[in-house]
């Protein structure tokens, strides 16, 4: 039942928010104007764009599985990627890619269940902790050109509170797992022997600390090539944004669209990117929304042979059943045992 009010929910938030950017007829009508006299092959170059994301994130998800001992073949490690990205865009909440991509990774390597479930989870742990590092840098550097309305120091303060959450939590966790205090738990202590497995992995990722510093840089590389797609999609409407300044309004467009409060952040995209885009740099308010629409109907395009590789997917493990019920509570126990600590 929460899950289904939560999905309707996002649904509500979306619908009513595409609304609020779109239900303008003089804003469609420039719209129209903009897609008109449109450069559709800086589109090709933004789908480009996306597909080195892509492979970087691969990447960086074959180095936590190597960690953890776990060896896929490159095909089946990519077609597992390939299934998750789809899923992630297509299903409501932010996790649905990783629940899928679990499930099956578990039915080729059913005796290393705990690592894999956790080179998932922290997966998306180093990708928070570069799009953070990335942020505190353009931050820094761009602070006075990003706070030069209200509407975009409102949406800047945002991002400075969830970011301050997320440097909090990231601290707070490593502090928590490298004094090893999951092990001072009383034994009945909900979720205890999770925490304590997550430990280890935090362990393990420590010890192979080059390892872990290879991902965190394919991390960014996966978000400066996404920031890399938007601007594309700018370039292809007209909007000429010097890229620093574009790339100095990505976190925060990046940030708040992640929030689970639409349905794979439509809506929230398209206005984060009106208020910035027009407040900072000038851009037409249609064509700043067009540009979150654009570099979504991008990232669909190259999440879209996620399908046809899951149509065709055949585990090659020896596991017959791996119950979807029980793999959603494994990673949900996972993700709130990290969530106590931050």
């Amino acid at each position: 039942m929460k899950k289904i009010l939560v999905t309707f929910f996002q649904l509500a938030v979306t619908i009513a928010v595409l609304y609020w950017v779109y239900h303008d007829p003089n804003r469609r009508a420039q719209m129209g104007e903009a897609l008109r006299h449109a450069h559709y092959s800086w589109v090709l170059l933004g789908i480009l764009g996306y597909v080195i994301v892509e492979i970087a994130a691969a990447f960086r998800w074959h180095v936590l599985l190597k960690v953890q001992g776990i060896h896929l073949s490159f095909w089946r490690l990519s077609g597992l990627f390939l299934i998750g990205m789809f899923y992630n865009q297509f299903l409501p909440g932010g996790t649905g890619g990783d629940i899928i991509k679990s499930y099956y990774l578990l039915k080729e390597t059913s005796d290393r269940k705990a690592g894999a479930l956790l080179a998932v989870v922290f997966d998306r742990i180093i990708g928070l902790a570069a799009l953070v590092a990335i942020t505190s840098t353009l931050i820094g550097l761009r602070y006075d050109f990003l706070s030069q309305t209200t509407e975009t120091r409102q949406l800047l303060w945002i991002l400075l509170v969830i970011l301050g959450v997320s440097i909090t939590g990231l601290l707070t966790t490593f502090v928590i797992t490298g004094f090893k205090l999951f092990h001072s738990l009383p034994l009945r202590f909900p979720g205890r022997e999770k925490l304590i497995e997550i430990s280890a992995a935090y362990h393990l990722y420590a010890r192979h600390w080059r390892a872990t510093f290879v991902a965190f840089g394919a991390s960014v590389v996966a978000h400066l090539a996404t920031f890399a797609t938007f601007l594309c999609a700018a370039y292809a409407l007209g909007a000429r944004v010097p890229l620093v300044n574009f790339f100095a309004v990505m976190p925060v467009e990046r940030t708040i669209s992640a929030l689970p409060i639409s349905f794979a952040g439509i809506g929230l995209r398209e206005k984060v990117l009106q208020i910035m885009l027009h407040g900072l740099c000038g851009v037409p308010e249609a064509t700043a929304i067009l540009i979150g629409s654009l570099s979504f109907l991008i990232i669909l395009i190259c999440c879209l042979p996620g399908a046809v590789v899951y149509f065709f997917y055949k585990p090659s493990g020896v596991v017959t059943h791996v119950k979807l019920r029980e793999m959603e509570k494994e990673i949900a126990v996972l993700e709130h045992g990290i969530s106590e600590t931050e």
